[in-house]
């Protein structure tokens, strides 16, 4: 019989210590899981879990074009993996947290898996949601995510008791913190000269056009 993943009840906006060590163990450990930001539920792992990641992908069925974003917990976190030059300090400063994925040169210490190869660019955000700033506290480290939208679905998902009945079979554990939305985060080129507006999402995206 298969493995289901374990489901955990969260408050959204005060989560319970407990639940947030049982999750970053789970992380620790290698293991995939769902978790609520603040544009729509996304699946993560471990930076350096490499097993995990290719889960993602098989089920996401992206292949290695596909890349992942790292949600950070604060800006200091970001310098570690992005170069950060004083505009885009200024704009990153105003709009997170928040609903946003922000594109940027990478640092060396950014695993050969999260980068854009041709162009050495790395996608960060830092969520401005309650359960996923205190789990990447909780973790210490960021968090190697996609958005939990599966092949064939038009929107991402949204319920946690869904999410474990349709791929419970293929993560480790599920936060669930009710529904968070079904727009995925806005996307921003910075890597460049000017910001340069990749996707429309739940972020404003006129700053950026």
């Amino acid at each position: 019989m298969a493995t289901v993943a374990e489901r955990l009840e969260i408050h959204p906006t005060t989560p319970q210590p407990r639940l947030l060590r049982a999750a970053a163990a789970c992380l620790a450990g290698g293991g995939v899981i769902a978790y609520p930001t603040d544009s729509c539920y996304a699946l993560g792992c471990a930076l350096g879990a490499k097993e995990a990641m290719e889960r993602i992908q098989s089920l996401r069925q992206s292949g290695k074009g596909h890349y992942f974003t790292v949600a950070c917990r604060d800006l200091s976190e970001i310098a570690k993996f992005a170069v950060v030059e004083n505009w885009q300090y200024r704009l990153l400063r105003s709009f997170t947290p928040g609903p946003y994925v922000f594109v940027l040169r990478a640092t060396r210490q950014v695993p050969r898996r999260l980068l854009d190869a041709r162009r050495r660019t790395v996608g960060i955000r830092v969520p401005d949601h309650a359960v996923a700033r205190a789990l990447l506290a909780e973790c210490r480290e960021p968090i190697m995510s996609t958005t939990l939208q599966l092949p064939g679905d038009d929107v991402p998902m949204t319920d946690g008791r869904e999410i474990a009945e349709r791929i419970g079979h293929a993560i480790d554990l599920v936060i669930d913190a009710g529904n968070c939305g079904l727009e995925p985060s806005t996307i921003v080129d910075l890597s460049g000269d000017a910001p340069r507006l990749l996707r429309a999402g739940k972020g404003d995206p006129r700053p950026f056009q």
